[in-house]
């Protein structure tokens, strides 16, 4: 499989994987693997998987780090006569009953310290700012980001939407403290689980290519088309079109059942998000056990390895749950829902 020397997979940061003979030619299928340093990472990371998550972050609008959204306050949604000097930037929920410092790593460029807010055993992982709405560039989501990453590599962590912020550490109590059991089940339930992100492509042309080939239909109706002079088969052609235009929607969600028939028995759960672009046949999410990635990480490469050139594969991960987590939170004034 090819992969980009700035990225490896676990296997690859424990020793070099072994690639198949085709790859090494040039002949194997499309696969770039694009892993992000959460969990355990060598000392030295590469910047590649964090620029990967940030250009996700970008095709998916950057107010929110994919589907999960956890936590949208109104204290960030004052006026400015009502606009605190101080407020809680908030990156995520972990379970943890004492105080940890994450690093002088917070949002802002200020190098506020990363600190966690407590109700029982669980916390929020905050930084002070006096910014209360982030625009959404790419040093702020890389910042975002990278303190995630950094929480991460020792806990599991519910991440919260690009953007979040408190008025103070009292009002992030009580949301805690209001949906306490909800947020112990969510924690709960994706300990030891880590998302995977895949994406497959494919060369549109040359699958029409292939279709006018192999469909027997499309190939007698495009034989006979070809024999005719143009003035006279424009609405021959537009009815070739839609003929190609439905094989190709059939082929591609074969290839799709294809794919997720192959992964399914080593995910625990698996989520199908909208593809981007006509090039893109599936924009898939999988949640995965830890102790299973290596397992995971197989089963892509045979996968992949089945369908040789036709389809390009694009793996990034490990990253927090973001596609399976969709608990939304809300902090009014004198109450918590």
């Amino acid at each position: 499989m090819t992969r980009p020397k700035q990225a490896a997979s676990k296997a690859g940061r424990r020793k070099a994987a072994k690639k198949p003979a085709a790859a090494r030619t040039g002949k194997a299928p499309v696969v770039e693997l694009v892993r992000s340093p959460g969990g355990r990472p060598p000392a030295a990371v590469a910047s590649r998987p964090r620029e990967a998550r940030v250009e996700k972050l970008h095709e998916e609008g950057v107010r929110s780090l994919g589907p999960a959204e956890l936590l949208a306050s109104e204290a960030a949604k004052v006026s400015g006569a009502d606009l605190p000097t101080e407020g809680r930037y908030v990156y995520g929920i972990i379970a943890a009953s004492e105080p940890i410092n994450f690093g002088r790593t917070g949002l802002g460029g200020s190098g506020e310290q990363v600190y966690t807010v407590h109700y029982n055993d669980i916390a929020a992982v905050v930084s002070k700012t006096s910014v209360f709405i982030f625009d959404p560039t790419r040093e702020n989501a890389l910042a975002h980001e990278h303190v995630i990453e950094t929480v991460m590599r020792a806990r599991t962590i519910i991440p919260m939407s690009f953007g979040t912020v408190f008025r103070t550490d009292e009002d992030i109590r009580e949301v805690l403290r209001s949906i306490y059991a909800s947020l112990k089940d969510v924690l709960d339930k994706m300990e030891g689980r880590m998302e995977f992100g895949l994406k497959v492509t494919w060369d549109r042309d040359r699958i029409i290519e292939e279709l006018k080939r192999e469909d027997e239909e499309i190939h007698k109706f495009h034989v006979e088309l070809t024999k005719k002079h143009l003035q006279s088969t424009y609405f021959a052609r537009m009815q070739l079109g839609r003929m190609i235009d439905k094989a190709l929607a059939e082929r591609a969600a074969g290839f799709v059942r294809e794919i997720y028939d192959g992964l399914r028995s080593v995910c625990v759960a698996s989520r199908d998000n909208k593809p981007i672009g006509d090039k893109m046949i599936m924009n898939a999410a999988f949640l995965i056990e830890q102790p299973r990635e290596a397992e995971f990480d197989a089963a892509v490469n045979r996968v992949a390895k089945k369908f040789g050139e036709r389809l390009n594969f694009k793996y990034t991960g490990p990253w927090p749950p973001y596609n399976f987590v969709n608990i939304r939170l809300k902090l009014e004034r004198g109450t918590a829902t």
